[in-house]
């Protein structure tokens, strides 16, 4: 599906086409006056006569007197390198026209800021994304850009790489995806990395103690899996980075609205993240001994689906009651949770599409964070905000566990009444996390519901670009 090791053809070197490039200056608001007054005569007439407002994000071109001598302006908020954001520059290879652009030279001829330049690079890569799969007749191509002097070309292919694959993953439908194809994709990585990797699938699963992926798979004509990879040094601090895989989720017999099924070919996006991330970890060589779980199921309706009431039991023991078959995101991730806990690894994560409550609390473009650690979290959230890939922290409030009560089994999986429900379902992870772990759980969208530059409608990394650079700070990539 996704071509690990393409380039992205938008960012391309400096040849014979360097001179015929349209430059780009990226100015500050603040910085607008100063660059306006070092323009020429003709370039100041034809900003004013246009009605050009120097707003953050606004573009446009400045007509020469033949296409070699026109330019390209682009307004940024704030002073260039105070953060490591590119989303101000992803609406522009579909902002501009399709041409070739490079960053142009500073007024005083000194060198660019290459913060400034790695924002423009990378936000050039993530904005140039079109999911054109299935499309017969396909979009205008996005703009080029050259590659701007001094920056980090292996990281930014890496971030565009990953941020794609979450974003085609996520878009494609249940249909062409399905637990077979995860563990697909995951072993063609594994293959590119030399990772190890074992599928655990259908009544294996029950025989290798993951009775809960079992269960909430099984209706499936598509059997349910458990993919794991490791790799790395076995010596490394152990990284545990787990997603959810429920690459359909009809809601089982507490069937979902058919407007609340519509995008839930993106219940998957949990698992995408997991993956992403994963390639990002080895393709950054981090000193890490990494263990992605990926449990990758269907939850349908049929004869064999587990049902309200039943009473499922857990790989790691406890009895699960089930008080609403449409809280099976949990159920999978806390089999593989505790699969993982048993390495008893030095940093956990879990992705998840897994509560409508996590969207009413953040909506749906800020992911919801929960850990068991003050200073991971602190470190997660910093990292998040500096590199323009935020996340919000929630709490863990241990007095909600009071609503997690059955009175038949150990825990129930949904909470009782109708609020709080992201913290209980992130409660309920609790349980299956060891003691002394430092743990992250991120409840996401990993989908955008509208367009907005860089980012179109459709699947969306969210939450990934900021957990790799926890990763790095914290273990020293």
């Amino acid at each position: 599906m996704t071509d690990h090791q393409g380039t992205p053809p938008i960012l391309v070197d400096a040849s014979a086409i360097e001179d015929r490039a349209i430059p780009l200056h990226c100015v500050a608001v603040g910085d607008y006056d100063r660059w306006l007054a070092a323009r020429s005569d003709a370039a100041r007439g034809w900003l004013a006569t246009s009605g050009f407002r120097p707003d953050d994000g606004a573009v446009t071109l400045l007509p020469g007197s033949d296409p070699e001598t026109a330019e390209a302006l682009l307004i940024v908020a704030e002073t260039a390198g105070t953060q490591d954001e590119p989303w101000p520059f992803a609406g522009l290879p579909f902002g501009l026209p399709q041409q070739t652009f490079r960053l142009a030279e500073t007024d005083d001829g000194a060198t660019h800021d290459p913060a400034l330049a790695q924002r423009l690079a990378l936000g050039w890569a993530l904005g140039a994304y079109r999911f054109g799969r299935f499309k017969s007749k396909v979009d205008r191509p996005p703009a080029h850009l050259i590659w701007p002097d001094g920056v980090d070309r292996v990281e930014i292919l890496r971030l565009a790489r990953a941020t794609h694959w979450v974003r085609d993953l996520v878009n494609t439908p249940a249909g062409e995806l399905g637990p077979e194809t995860l563990a697909a994709e995951a072993t063609a990585m594994a293959v590119e990395f030399g990772a190890a990797i074992e599928v655990i699938e259908g009544d294996d699963l029950i025989e290798r103690n993951y009775p809960m992926i079992h269960a909430v798979g099984r209706a499936s004509t598509r059997a349910p899996r458990l993919i794991d990879l490791t790799w790395g040094d076995p010596e490394a601090p152990r990284v545990l980075v787990v997603g959810k895989g429920v690459c359909f989720d009809s809601g089982g017999y507490d069937l979902k609205p058919s407007g609340g099924m519509l995008i839930m070919k993106k219940d998957m996006g949990g698992a995408a993240h997991a993956l992403a991330l994963a390639q990002l970890i080895m393709a950054s060589a981090l000193p890490v001994r990494l263990r992605l779980l990926v449990p990758a199921v269907e939850n349908l309706v049929a004869g064999n689906a587990f049902k309200p009431l039943d009473v499922l039991k857990s790989r790691k023991g406890l009895t699960v009651e089930i008080g609403n078959t449409d809280a099976e995101g949990r159920l999978i991730l806390a089999d593989a949770l505790a699969a993982g806990m048993e390495d008893d690894p030095a940093f956990a994560v879990d992705f998840a599409t897994l509560t409508g409550a996590g969207r009413v609390a953040l909506g749906q473009e800020l992911p919801a964070l929960f850990c068991n650690d003050d200073a991971t979290a602190e470190l997660a959230l910093t990292e998040g905000v500096r590199i323009g890939d935020p996340l919000w922290r929630l709490p863990l409030w241990q007095p909600y566990n009071r609503l997690l009560r059955s009175s038949v089994a150990d825990i129930s999986n949904v909470g009782e009444g109708q609020f709080g429900g992201a913290i209980t379902a992130a409660l309920f992870l609790e349980r299956f996390v060891s003691p002394g772990v430092p743990w992250i759980h991120i409840d996401q969208n990993a989908w955008n519901g509208s367009d907005r530059p860089g980012r179109p409608k459709g699947g969306e990394a969210m939450g990934l670009r900021a957990i790799h650079a926890m990763l790095a700070k914290r273990f020293g990539g």
